[in-house]
């Protein structure tokens, strides 16, 4: 846990008491640091008081006494509408922060490494981290993965966070530098809490904001508001900005293709035989991981180790199980059609269970990797619009839920394949129509693949 004992003498509210915000309140309290806590959840707040925070609706707090507001990321402070919370605290002229604030504050001799983008950010920052660890760099991993920041380990001078943040998280910083920014790539994404693509993209910038010189900026620019933000980014003074471009060398940067990498002076890394990061995007995340990695000394044989010992993360293209030839994949994470692009494009061969709640737009967007697919199986609320969508262009069947589509994926592709083959969950969709969240959806897939009749498990246990 971070000592926030720098803090002694303020006065918080934390709004939210999911992962984050219950600890951000066991750091406060176990400082000695006043503290009122809300959730509308009443599990969440009977957490907090347990944890020995005051819980209180804050509409009867005295805001003249408190030091600032600490609001979950998954709270809007401005668009669409501020939360009445939030509005008081910037009524009452109160700064609204974020714990991954109150963790640089409290480890201010720390050296941050800090990832964004709209897809990417996990398996970069777990990427990273992997590499560091494997190399003996001292670091502690976590942000909107994994851990909440303030239950990472306190590491004082020298020490190394490696940070996932959103566009939530960046847009509260006041303090925060990232020694290393990066930033893998932007599609227009939660909008809704941004106001437009503008906005969206104005609180991605943040991560360069206290940047200084001798710091590092990593950015993917194969995407005009990227190639925007590289720009910006490298004509401020002293800033080692570097490019990373897909297929062409880019001066400066590394360029990448799936399975492979190529760094300015020309050392090509081969990564085509890690089954942990295929495709494209993949190999965007493993260039991020060089060019961070290099910054920060690694050595190179390190690095392509940690790249070839990656063991991936679940639910993104994770690989649970194999039944002969035929390897079947969790992708749960991918909520939308941008995400399930990046998985159809790393296979052929492909038997696809999708469907959940939809996101504007479907699966239309997916007809480039059509010809990747063999058989589609349609699940949950959006079966009759996919059904639709994919109607005289790719075969299908409507499978009502996941155990239903899994056994008849498995049988057609057991049945028809003699060469390799991949049924593959990659919904495009939301999971809140059967299940409490994508990681429920994908353990259960996980379980189903690994109960198949002579399933070799691949991957980790769980």
């Amino acid at each position: 846990m971070i000592d926030l004992a720098v803090l002694k003498g303020s006065s918080f509210v934390v709004l939210g008491l999911a992962r984050s915000g219950l600890a951000t309140v066991r750091a406060l309290v176990a400082a000695g640091i006043d503290c009122v806590a809300w959730d509308d959840n009443a599990a969440s707040r009977e957490a907090a008081q347990q944890a020995g925070a005051r819980v209180a609706d804050p509409a009867t707090v005295d805001w003249s006494g408190v030091t600032a507001l600490v609001i979950s990321p998954g709270i809007p402070s401005t668009f669409p509408k501020p939360h009445p919370v939030a509005a008081a605290a910037r009524a009452a002229g109160k700064p609204i922060i974020s714990d991954v604030e109150l963790l640089a504050r409290a480890q201010p001799e720390a050296r941050f490494v800090a990832i964004t983008g709209t897809n990417g950010k996990s398996t970069t920052t777990a990427l990273i981290g992997h590499v560091l660890e494997q190399a003996g760099v001292r670091c502690e991993v976590g942000g909107n993965i994994g851990r909440g920041v303030l239950d990472l380990a306190p590491l004082g001078p020298g020490g190394l966070y490696v940070l996932e943040l959103s566009s939530y998280q960046l847009e509260l910083l006041q303090t925060f530098r990232a020694h290393v920014a990066i930033w893998l790539n932007i599609t227009p994404d939660h909008i809704d809490r941004h106001g437009d693509l503008a906005g969206y993209v104005a609180a991605k910038e943040n991560i360069f904001a206290r940047q200084r010189a001798g710091d590092c900026a990593i950015v993917g620019i194969d995407d005009a508001p990227s190639r925007a933000a590289f720009d910006k980014v490298a004509a401020r003074p002293g800033i080692v900005a570097i490019p990373l471009q897909r297929e062409t060398p880019v001066a400066g940067g590394v360029s990448y293709r799936a399975g492979q990498l190529v760094d300015a002076d020309g050392y090509t890394v081969d990564f085509s035989d890690v089954p942990t990061l295929p495709g494209d995007h993949n190999a965007q995340n493993a260039a991020c991981a060089w060019a961070a990695c290099r910054w920060l000394d690694v050595p190179r044989e390190r690095i392509v180790a940690g790249l070839k010992s990656y063991p991936g993360l679940p639910h993104r293209q994770e690989r649970v199980a194999a039944v002969g030839r035929v390897v079947y994949v969790n992708d749960s994470k991918a909520t939308n059609a941008d995400a399930t692009a990046r998985a159809l494009s790393s296979y052929r061969g492909i038997y696809w269970i999708l469907g959940g709640q939809a996101k504007e737009g479907g699966v239309a967007p997916l007809a480039p990797w059509f010809d990747r697919i063999r058989h589609a199986f349609l699940i949950g609320e959006a079966t009759e619009l996919f059904a639709g969508q994919l109607e005289g262009r790719l075969p299908y069947s409507r499978c009502g839920d996941l155990q239903k589509a899994l056994d008849a994926a498995h049988a057609m592709a057991q049945r028809q394949e003699a060469g390799e083959a991949v049924v593959l969950l990659s919904p495009a969709c939301a999971s809140w129509d059967q299940w409490k969240s994508y990681e429920h959806r994908g353990d259960a897939f996980r379980a189903m693949a690994r109960a198949l009749p002579g399933a070799q498990v691949l991957g980790r246990a769980a």
